[in-house]
């Protein structure tokens, strides 16, 4: 199993540099349905936000090492399910808040605190608790990560976009009205498509060691839907906002993930597998529970309708 901390993934710069571009474009397309009454109206109704804070950027993290201190894993492993629980929500979250009929005005608004937030918190809590990992300072070493570098280029990947959308939206809101559908579709599947083509290329290497990557996501991305979930439950905020909440935590931007496993680790195996995982897991699963809480709402509607 050691063996994964040394493989690289095969990735070019031009790649490299095509995957950047298209995460800034993911970050624009989400940050034009991000309006300034998305900031006011947390601040209104501040206990649900800030439970969904916690939830992603203090708990998750804190959560995810104990996990990997329990499972063991190599050290590239439990270094890439750090990185990814330190990554903001992921930009398909709002479309399943809506459609599981959850909360979709707070999934925007965490959305939005999210991406500004990881701009510190991403490169910290990956500061914090990969250097903690046993096994994994040799890595960290050798890579000699800076975490000033990080937080600059986190800043440029996500910060940026997301001030640009909000300003493009703020002065052009027809031409946002009729682009923002078809550019939340397209980036949806010009990064699905992105995967694909990354993992072609490196398929031998995927069918290798997906095995040792397939229960991980699996703990760790339930971890996150039930953390998002029951915490907001347990100080009996309302459904709608434990759903969101929930999907807010479990759905992570494993597209930044790859990004920086790219920019910082030269395509480490193990965080790179990991990374691409999540990126196709968290879609089936976050469907799969935003089908069936759809479900159970048409159900319950469907119930009350036949009452007399």
């Amino acid at each position: 199993m050691e063996a994964i901390d040394s493989v690289q993934l095969n990735f070019s710069e031009d790649s490299l540099t095509l995957l950047n571009i298209l995460l800034g474009f993911i970050i624009f397309g989400v940050a034009l349905g991000i309006k300034k009454t998305h900031f006011t109206d947390l601040v209104r109704d501040p206990k649900s936000p800030a439970l969904g804070v916690i939830s992603q950027f203090i708990l998750l993290p804190l959560l995810t090492f104990l996990l990997v201190m329990i499972l063991r894993p190599a050290p590239s492993l439990a270094l890439g399910m750090i990185l990814v629980a330190a990554c903001p929500g992921g930009n398909i979250s709002n479309f399943m808040s809506s459609f599981s009929g959850s909360n979709a005005a707070l999934s925007v608004g965490l959305t939005a605190i999210a991406t500004l937030s990881a701009v510190v918190m991403t490169p910290f809590n990956f500061s914090l608790y990969g250097n903690l990992y046993p096994g994994a300072a040799p890595l960290l070493q050798d890579i000699q990560i800076d975490f000033w570098k990080m937080l600059k280029t986190v800043f440029t990947l996500l910060g940026v976009p997301l001030v640009l959308g909000m300003l493009f939206a703020k002065y052009f809101p027809k031409i946002t009205a009729r682009i923002q559908a078809p550019i939340s579709v397209l980036s949806f599947l010009i990064f699905l498509g992105f995967i694909a083509v990354a993992f072609v290329n490196n398929y031998d290497l995927f069918l290798k060691w997906i095995h040792a990557v397939v229960f991980l996501v699996l703990a760790h991305n339930t971890l996150g839907f039930l953390l998002g979930y029951f915490l907001p439950k347990t100080f009996k905020r309302p459904e709608k906002d434990c759903r969101a909440i929930s999907i807010e935590t479990g759905i992570q931007n494993s597209g930044l993930g790859l990004v920086l496993v790219f920019n910082f680790f030269d395509g480490l195996g193990g965080m790179a597998v990991v990374a691409a995982w999540w990126g196709i897991w968290h879609i089936i699963s976050g469907l799969t529970l935003a089908t069936f809480w759809k479900t159970r709402v048409e159900t319950t509607k469907n119930t009350k309708g036949t009452k007399i």
